[in-house]
Formats: structure tokens, sequence, C-alpha cells
């Protein structure tokens, strides 16, 4: 048998196995040495298994990814996203989908200390629902706003899905994270004005809270110093040149512990539930990326990226030709993938084609990731839907699903416009 219908019929199995719910990385690294043994023999496909596994969780540079997640489960325990909201709430709040508004800010700035989509979406079902719902916000909307704004938090640095990225492409993580700032803004405005443009065009849709006045204003800024000053030390060290990547993660991990104790938030108890819900989502974590490791020996001895970079070339449509193609592959994966595992499956095969054409490799992934952002909240997966489901036993999912069409919209109109202007994303990395 060819290695070309080796290469199919591994896709195929590895689809058939995630339709069966087998766990995406045990999938993965299934297909992968499989493939690889067929091709080779047993011997070697074996010795690839405890190489990878051992190399993977012994690797400096991989640490980036559960020492962040530390870092973000800390800040969710100590309360910082209640913080947050009371804060942006006190200046918002008052305007027409003021609620909404406060939210999508609230879960921009906690997406800078927390760097996890379903952290966010689930925090905030918690913490800004209940306050829609007491304000007269229909479900929908509350749900969905909530749903937008929790994919902040793979886009915002420090961002898993770009440490990710950036560890399968061996690019420099701290320049991702750096390029994931003005993107990241500019997705927060736009989910602003988006909730804007629903107060305006349907007027009695979103009602008004109360103002508050300028001492509360004032008095909630002084809750949201750690926030500032976390962010600000990771990200700033890391554009400044004083650490690393990972050695940002080991720091921003300490300074959450730190500011948490110093403010009596963390007890021994949620100490404990910290270091437990990072450790399992590490665990989570790298059985994806072992098993796509090992799955990309399989793609590697198979020929696969140079195929389909031989093949997409020869197309004939042009570089933004073939971008779009690559897109519209990922708006479909959206559907039915997880957002990691999309990453960790597609990367190795197409990143090779964006070389090839003379893309960015910078730009590439925050391009990427935005595109992963829709599928957190695209039909009919949509793993924040899912998420928020979980927290919010009383709203159906057709309902969050309806509530977050507009920000769909307005994700794809960010997605062009990232496009046309690359330079977006690579500003502020050219100034490192």
């Amino acid at each position: 048998m060819s290695s070309d219908a080796v290469a199919i019929i591994g896709f195929v199995t590895l689809f058939v196995l995630m339709l069966l719910r087998v766990p995406i990385g045990m999938a993965l690294g299934l297909v992968g040495v499989g493939g690889f043994a067929y091709l080779t023999s047993g011997g070697p496909a074996l010795k690839i298994v405890g190489h990878t596994t051992m190399r993977t969780v012994t690797d400096f540079n991989f640490a980036v990814i559960p020492l962040f997640l530390l870092m973000g489960s800390f800040a969710t325990t100590s309360g910082m996203s209640r913080e947050l909201f009371r804060a942006a709430n006190s200046f918002l709040g008052h305007l027409k989908g003021g609620l909404g508004i406060a939210t999508i800010a609230a879960c921009g700035g906690f997406s800078a200390i927390c760097g996890s989509s379903v952290a966010t979406a689930a925090t905030f079902s918690r913490v800004a629902y209940p306050e829609m719902r007491r304000f007269g916000y229909p479900k929908s909307f509350s749900t969905g706003v909530v749903a937008a704004g929790g994919t902040l938090g793979i886009m915002i640095p420090p961002s898993t899905v770009l440490a990710v990225y950036g560890l399968i492409t061996e690019q420099d993580i701290g320049k991702l994270f750096v390029a994931g700032i003005l993107p990241g803004i500019l997705a927060v405005l736009m989910y602003m004005f988006t909730v804007t443009i629903i107060g305006w065009v349907r007027p009695g849709f979103l009602p008004s809270g109360p103002r508050s006045s300028w001492k509360e204003r004032f008095d909630s800024l002084r809750d949201v110093w750690a926030t500032v000053l976390l962010f600000a030390f990771v990200i700033g060290g890391i554009y400044g040149g004083m650490f690393t990547a990972t050695e940002a993660a080991g720091m921003g991990a300490g300074g959450a512990f730190i500011i948490g104790l110093l403010r009596g938030r963390l007890s021994r108890a949620d100490i404990l539930r910290s270091l437990l819900e990072s450790t399992r989502t590490t665990a989570a974590v790298f059985t994806i990326l072992i098993g796509a490791l090992l799955f990309g020996y399989f793609l590697t001895i198979t020929q696969t990226p140079q195929k389909v970079t031989e093949f997409l070339t020869a197309l004939g449509i042009g570089r933004y030709g073939i971008l779009t193609l690559i897109l519209l592959m990922y708006l479909v994966l959206g559907c039915l993938m997880d957002a990691l595992a999309m990453i960790i499956l597609t990367v190795p095969i197409i990143f090779p084609v964006i070389k090839e054409l003379g893309f960015d490799p910078i730009w590439f992934g925050i391009i990427i990731v935005m595109t992963v952002e829709l599928g957190l909240i695209h039909p009919p997966v949509g793993m924040n839907i899912f998420v928020i489901k979980s927290v919010l036993d009383d709203v159906k999912i057709s309902t969050i699903f309806a509530g977050v069409l507009p920000f769909i919209i307005t994700d794809l109109i960010r997605l062009v416009i990232l496009v046309l202007f690359p330079i977006i994303a690579l500003w502020l990395p050219s100034r490192m």
C-alpha cells in the first residue's frame, strides 16, 4: 500500500475514533503509532512513544503551559474576576446595554491574567450573568455576551493556545503574546460596539443600570490594582526583554500566588484546589500534545505536509486565495473539534504552506487563534456554549446560540480586518 493511501486511511481512522468519543490525544497517538509501525516496524514505533513522552514532559520550554494555567487558577480562586466586573460596571453599567459592555471589559481584563477561554466563560457565567438577569436583560443576550467575552481568553496574552502554536512551529512565544495585545484590544472594542448597536437597533431590548457616583467608581478602581500589576509585570517583562515567556509564566504564577496570600484570598483549601485544577488541565493538554507529536511522526514519514503544500500552491488561486481556503477549513473544523486539538492537529500540515507562501508566522498565529475563537462559539459544538450550559441549567443551548450570533458576525469582520492589515498584529513585536 502506498504512503498516500496509508495517510488517507490514517485520517479517516482518526475522525472515526473522534466520532466514537475516543479522547483526541489518545486517538492521535494510536493512529500515529499504528501508521508509523505499518510503514516501518513495531520496534521504532514503540521507541518514539517513550522518547516523545519523556522529551515533552521534561522540556523546559513546555513548562510555559502548566505555569500559565496555574497563574490563571490562582487569579480565579482569589476573586479577581468579581473585582474587574464591579469596576467595569461602575463606569459603564448606566449605559444602555451597559452591563453587557461591562462584561466584555471585565472578560478582557480577566483574560490578561487567565489565558483560558473556558475558564473565562465559566467564571463570568457565575459573576456577570446573574447581574444581567437581575436588571432584566434577556437570557439570550446575557449568555451570548458571556460566551463571546470568554473567547478573549485565548487572544489576549497570556494564551495557552498561542503558547502551543509557538511550541509546534518553533516561534518566539513572547512575540506571539505581544502580537496578541492589539488584536485583543480590537476584539474588546468591537464586541462593545456590537452591544451598543444592539441597543440602538432594539431600544427596549437592553435596559440601563443605575449610575454609580464618582466615589464608587474610584473605590472600585482600588480593587483592580492586582490585575493591572500582574499583567504589567508579566507582559511588560516579556516586552522589555527581562525574561522569556517560560520565565514569565513562572513569575506570573508566583505573583498571583503572593498577591492572593497578601490579600487574604487564598486559604490552604483554595491553594490545593488551584493546584489540582491546573494539574488536571495540564494533564489533558499534555496528553493531546504528546498524541499530536506522535501523529506528527506519521505525517513526516508519509510526507503529507510537503504534498499538501505542493497541491495548494499548484491551484493557481494566489496566496490570499489559498489563505481563504485554509481559514474556511478552520471554520468548518471549528464546528466539529476542540480548539486546542484543532491547532495541534492541523498546524504541522498547514504551517509549511504558510511559509512557502511567504506569510509572517507570527501574524498567521494570531489569525489562526482568531479563527479558532469562532469555533468556541460557533454551532454545533461551540465549547464555550456548552461550558455556559453546564453552569446555567435553566438556559437552553438554542438560546445561547441565538444570543451569540451578532458576535459571530463581529468576529468575521474582525478576521477580515486582521487579514487586510497585518500591521495590527505585527507592530508591537517589531518594536521588541
